[in-house]
């Protein structure tokens, strides 16, 4: 089974959502706790907000299949820290985001499992990354490379209190270019039904770093929403009408990565 899909589009824009897998292969789910073998911290139904919104405009979309439990593509290979100083679930995580263990006692993965799944998944996902933008950047000069990412809006080991609806990262300005990010803000800024912050406690993940060069021509940016918003955060029921007032918004976010 392929481990990522790619759509190619016909605009300098790729949507890429690294966290949208739920798979967990049999021999890894069998070793994992009852509650984890549901990946409760996917990024829920992203791959629902944003496909209509790639057809409108042209765009890739890059998904993987497996879970961020398998493996998290939005982290280095070397398993350094995001956020140093901060809690974070990792490059293969051994905890949720509750804070308790997804596996069985004993039945962590070992070092030779981890590069095994380096491999398998990751390498593969950040190899397609790098060759859809390289396409792009050929094709029209420039690529905007938009990392789609939700999670629930209560996570106390990673936050305090409720997280902003919307949270628009750009590695503190290093990843994309103000005159974009400064364009994205006003159009947060020009709406009130949702909260907002800009490089607050998501700056953008690894590959909104690794990736976002805006010398050579491709900027990257990363939405964090609060699943709140569009669906339910217990049973993770996607609710349609919610959603689409997120969409709509989304939407005038990516017009202006075209613009």
């Amino acid at each position: 089974m392929a481990n990522y899909t790619l759509q190619r589009g016909s605009t300098p824009l790729l949507i890429s959502l690294p966290h949208d897998g739920s798979f967990i292969p049999e021999e890894i789910a069998a070793r994992m706790q009852p509650a984890a073998r549901r990946s409760p911290d996917t990024d829920w139904h992203v791959g629902r907000l944003y496909e209509p919104l790639a057809l409108r405009f042209g765009a890739s979309v890059l998904k993987p299949m497996a879970s961020r439990y398998v493996i998290d593509l939005n982290r280095p290979a070397d398993g350094h820290a995001l956020y140093p100083g901060q809690s974070e679930t990792g490059l293969v995580p051994t905890i949720g985001f509750d804070g308790e263990p997804l596996y069985l006692e004993g039945q962590s993965p070992h070092d030779a499992e981890i590069q095994q799944r380096i491999n398998h998944f990751w390498r593969p996902y950040h190899q397609a990354v790098s060759h859809e933008l390289a396409r792009l950047v050929g094709a029209h000069g420039r690529a905007v490379l938009w990392e789609g990412h939700s999670i629930r809006s209560h996570v106390p080991m990673l936050f305090e209190g409720r997280l902003p609806d919307f949270n628009l990262g750009t590695a503190a300005g290093a990843s994309c270019g103000s005159a974009l990010e400064t364009e994205l803000q006003t159009r947060l800024e020009s709406q009130s039904r949702f909260s907002f912050a800009v490089n607050g406690r998501f700056k953008g993940g690894y590959i909104t770093r690794q990736y976002g060069k805006p010398g050579d021509g491709v900027q990257a940016i990363q939405l964090e929403l609060a699943q709140i918003n569009y669906m339910d955060e217990e049973s993770f029921v996607y609710d349609a009408q919610k959603a689409s007032t997120v969409q709509d918004l989304i939407g005038h976010l990516l017009q202006a990565t075209l613009a």
